[in-house]
């Protein structure tokens, strides 16, 4: 506004000239057109000013958004890991009961689904942070990373599950020909012990 204001002034002072040293009309008017002009694109750049104000302002909004997010998605990642953590404290201090079993596969189920969901909403703000801030690129970059990392620990607690139930299946297996070979042996007992006492 204050560049209109001074080709306005600028151009009562050219008018005033102008009448002061009568020059032909067809000056004046060409000045007046050329200030016209100046006017014209003055209002314009400004105009342009204004928006590329409010285009930046909408970018640090839509920053702040995935700043936002990015914190939220490390806060779920953070709580991921301690869960893996935990399930992988639970896969050690258990015994080899089918019950401890299946609870780890559920939470390794949970955690891969809560990693997948992670991994979504990671991507989908990662293509909106490449186009806005490389520095978010980074964090994200780093998040990604880390859920990679928590993915494969997930992976590997769902190879020891599955080997404990290996292990189980053949101790129960065990178990079973034992309880036949007592059964055979008891049995074997009572006919000699039914035996010596028909003598």
């Amino acid at each position: 506004m204050e560049r209109i204001k001074e080709v306005n002034i600028q151009l009562n002072h050219l008018v005033t000239r102008v009448d002061a040293f009568t020059w032909p009309s067809q000056r004046l008017t060409a000045l007046r057109q050329e200030a016209d002009n100046a006017v014209a694109r003055a209002e314009e750049a400004e105009a342009k000013n204004k928006k590329m104000e409010q285009v930046l302002l909408e970018k640090d909004q839509e920053i702040t958004s995935l700043q936002h997010k990015l914190s939220v998605m490390d806060g779920d990642l953070e709580k991921a890991e301690n869960k893996l953590a935990a399930a992988k404290t639970a896969q050690e201090e258990g015994d080899q009961s089918k019950t401890i079993n299946e609870g780890l596969q559920r939470k390794i189920q949970l955690l891969e689904e809560e990693l997948d969901a992670a991994d979504k909403n990671l991507k989908d703000a990662m293509e909106k942070c490449v186009l806005i801030d490389p520095v978010l690129c980074d964090l994200a970059n780093r998040v990604m990373h880390r859920l990679r990392q928590v993915d494969v620990k997930a992976e590997h607690f769902e190879r020891q599950v599955q080997r404990l139930e290996q292990e189980r299946d053949q101790w129960e297996k065990k178990y079973e020909e034992a309880q036949t070979k007592y059964r055979e042996s008891k049995a074997e007992l009572d006919d000699l012990v039914a035996n010596m006492e028909g003598l």
